[in-house]
Formats: C-alpha cells, structure tokens, sequence
C-alpha cells in the first residue's frame, strides 16, 4: 500500500521539475536565441498556433472522455475504450486533412502551404494527448511530460542556429520541427505500449453495452468545446498579428508571451495542488472552509505574483541592455509589462475556474470562454485596424479580454456561492505593492545596470517581502520564514 502512495507523489514532483526545466529552456531561447530571427519565429509560432487549433478537433474529446469513463470500466472494457478512442482519432484526422486539401484549393490564401507542416504537428499532438491520458490512468505522466515539454523546447533552438548558420533553409527547417513532434509521438508511444497491451479488439457493442454512447458523446463533444474554446481564446493573438501585421511582429509577440507567462508558473502548480480540496469543499457544500482557502490562495498567489511583477516592473530594462540582442529585444519590454500585469490579475482572482470547473454550474465555463473569444477577436481587429499601436494594441486587447473574462467568473461565483476571494489584507497587500514599486521606481539611477539592476529588485523584494511579514498579510509567508529562520537559530 505504501508503494502505491509513494510512486504518484514521485510522479507529481518529477511533473512539477521537468515543467520548470522546460520553462527554463525557454526563456533561454527567449532571451538568446529567438531575437536573431523573428520573422521565422513568428512563422514557427504561427504553424504552432495553426496545430494547437486542429488537434483539439482531431481528437474531439476522446482523451477527456478517456479519463472520465475509464475507472468504472473492467480491464477488458478499458481495453476497448483505448482502441475506439485510437481509431476516432486516426478517423477524424484523415477528415481533417481532406479538409485542409479542399481550403487549399479552393480558398486563394498566401500562406496554405504552412498548414501542410502544421498538419504532421497536430496529428502527433493528438496522439500524444491520448497516449498522455492513458498513461496518467496508469499513472505513468512524467516521461511522457518529459518528452512534450523538453523536446520541442531543445529542438527548436537547435532548428534556429542551423538555419542562422545557412544549413537549413526555411521550408526544411519548419519540416525538421514538423518531424521533431512525430519522433516525441513515437517515443510516447513506446514508453506507453510497453506498460500497457490494448490488443486488437475492435467489436465496440459489448464497449456501448457498459457505457452509454449518448453519454460518451455528450461529455466529448462539451470537452471538445472547451478545449477549443479555450485554444481560440489565448492563441487568437499569433494568428492575428501573422496575417494583419506582420511575421516579424508575431515573432517579438511571442516572445513577449513566453516571459510574461513564467509568472504564472507557481499558479499552475498551485491550482493543481489544491483542485481535489476544492472539489471535495463543493460536494460535501463545506462553503466556510472553502471562503478561507480561496481568500488564503488568493492572497498567496497575488503575493507571489507581484513580487514577481515588481522585479521585472523595476528591472527588465536593465536586464535587456545587459544582453547583447537589446535593440531586438526592447521592444517587447512594453508588451511583457503588459500582458504580465494580465497574468498578475488572473493569479488574484485565486481558483475561481476551478470553483466554476467542479461545481454543478461547470457548463458556465464555456459561455465564459466563448465571451473571451469574442472579446478577444473584436478588440484585436479594433485596435489593428483603428489605431496606430500595432503589437501593443494586440497586447491592450488581451488585458482587456483576460480582465473582463476574470471579473466574470468573480461575479458569477459571487452570485451562485457569495465568495469573493478579495478581503481587507487583500486590499492591504496590493497597496504594499503599489507604494513600494512606485517609490523605487523614482530612485535614481547608477551608471551600471547590472547594479542598478541588483540594487532596485533586491530592495524590491526586501521591502515587500519584510512588510508581508510584520503586517502578517499572507499566512503562509510567515510560516515558511519562521520555519527558514528556526533553521538556523537551532
């Protein structure tokens, strides 16, 4: 029993590493390697963007359904489940690949011969994904993590300085980074085949005998809904700003993108950890405990989020003119201000989707996707086609979006349970921020800015982190400085 409970908590921290890993890689990139050549990243982002789009309709639900239905299965039904879902996928992807033939001959559009690299990227996608859920049934997630988050993030560096050292061409490179994902696809597939035999079963009836195909259907097609919903939401910007603006912009976008989102990497964790206690909180309708965890997490979360924030707030400039690809670089210093401050008010809003997510309302997610994508697409093509602001306008759009689509869900939680993750230490926490970051701000400056760099973040993170602590605004900042100073008073 012991060994049971052991193996998936391994699980989840070698999950958790191999996350920041990957992250880590990529800002490298970010930082070193991607501002050499935008333009091609902005094409490559553009095929990715293009891939995440279609494999979701590729796999329409199967892998989600796959974990819904496959505890209350035998292993023989279990079996089978995996072989429908194998063959809906194969199925659906050929559609789509017809579908993708009949646009390209019919539609007069500059760029289709991308969607033939985007294709090979999506249908591995769409294995790996079910290959993944499998696995996490088996609870079997990191090497398959290992593959989807390292891989790509190696390969496409490696991809960049060959075409920069003229050893690949552009078409050959885009193909190399195609077969990148095939080869994660087989690898994922090796490691799963190995611990686990479906066999050749393909006689469904006795399949839709234990479980209801309606109910199967039903609950693939809302997943399918979702997922989509949420890949047009947050990926409508790339595919915007490729064809409105330009290839180049896209580049510098993304990378913009990349450093923003690392702010939200201890959320992610964050939600993960704390999800099951939110769904137990919801079925045994304990509201008292749960109004304490989403105001606490709330607090943690904007805590570490603006801590965060106010680093690259105060230091990005410095950092940027300490690296050698600055005059590329500069001009996403605006947009990661941007959209980092995005990221900064999604961390304050706490686990409202996962409150929405596991309560008998879950459905209200989709409508508040579908608000987001509209939002997101009007005020894109607004702020392309009546303003001057280019990228940044793309930047504004997203705020706005992600702000309105967070204030929803607050107000609808509010409604339905009369939690809001907000109280006085909250509204205390935010002005610590605040009036810190605005008095370093206008300190002067020295010459150097790797010291001007050190002295402003160092004193940034002091103020806020010794204030937290005396005002006693975040319960678990002063439990783990207690604990890190009873170290050494021992």
């Amino acid at each position: 029993m012991q060994k049971e409970k052991v193996a998936p908590m391994k699980q989840v921290v070698l999950y958790a590493i191999i996350n920041y890993l990957g992250t880590g890689i990529g800002i490298v990139s970010a930082l070193f390697i991607y501002p050499l050549n935008f333009k091609f990243l902005g094409t490559v982002r553009f095929v990715d963007n293009i891939s995440q789009l279609l494999y979701p309709v590729m796999v329409l639900g199967a892998s989600q359904a796959l974990i819904k239905f496959y505890p209350g299965l035998q292993e023989h039904h279990r079996k089978q489940l995996f072989n429908y879902s194998l063959i809906s996928v194969t199925v659906i992807s050929l559609l789509v690949l017809a579908g993708i033939f009949i646009f390209d001959t019919a539609a007069d559009y500059k760029d289709s011969a991308l969607l033939y690299f985007a294709f090979p990227i999506a249908i591995a996608l769409a294995f790996i994904e079910l290959f993944k859920k499998q696995a996490q049934d088996l609870q079997k997630i990191a090497v398959p993590t290992l593959y989807e988050k390292i891989f790509p993030k190696v390969a496409l560096p490696v991809i960049f300085l060959l075409l920069l050292g003229n050893v690949f061409g552009e078409f050959a490179s885009l193909a190399w980074y195609a077969v990148s994902y095939i080869f994660i696809f087989i690898l994922t597939g090796i490691y799963l085949f190995k611990r686990f035999n479906p066999g050749f079963n393909y006689r469904f009836k006795t399949l839709f005998g234990e479980i209801s195909r309606k109910d199967y259907f039903r609950y693939s097609l809302y997943s399918f809904a979702g997922s989509l919903g949420s890949l047009l939401a947050f990926r409508i910007d790339g595919i915007v700003i490729y064809n409105l603006i330009s290839e180049e912009a896209n580049g510098v976008f993304s990378t913009a993108v990349t450093l923003a989102s690392t702010l939200q990497i201890p959320a992610v964790g964050m939600f993960a950890l704390y999800a099951p206690i939110i769904s137990s909180y919801l079925k045994t309708g304990n509201f008292k405990d749960l109004d304490i965890k989403y105001k606490e997490i709330a607090r943690l979360l904007f805590f570490i989020g603006a801590l965060l924030y106010s680093c690259i707030f105060l230091g990005i400039e410095d950092l940027f003119r300490l690296l050698p690809a600055y005059e590329k670089l500069k001009d996403t210093i605006p947009i990661i201000i941007v959209l980092g401050f995005s990221v900064l008010i999604n961390m304050a809003t706490g686990f409202n989707g996962e409150i929405i997510t596991y309560s008998k309302y879950y459905r209200f997610n989709l409508v508040a996707i579908l608000v987001l994508i509209l939002l997101n697409v009007s005020l894109n093509l607004y702020f392309i086609y009546y303003t001057n602001l280019g990228i940044m306008g793309v930047a504004y759009a997203s705020f706005f979006a992600m702000t309105l689509f967070n204030i929803s869900k607050l107000l609808f939680i509010y409604k339905k349970f009369g939690l809001l993750p907000f109280d006085k230490n909250f509204a205390k926490l935010a002005v610590v921020f605040a009036v810190s970051c605005a008095v370093i701000y206008y300190l002067p400056n020295v010459d150097s800015h790797l010291i001007n760099l050190i002295y402003k973040t160092g004193l940034s993170m002091l103020i806020n982190v010794v204030a937290v602590y005396k005002l006693r605004l975040v319960y678990q900042v002063n439990i783990w400085t207690d604990k890190f100073f009873a170290k050494f008073s021992k």
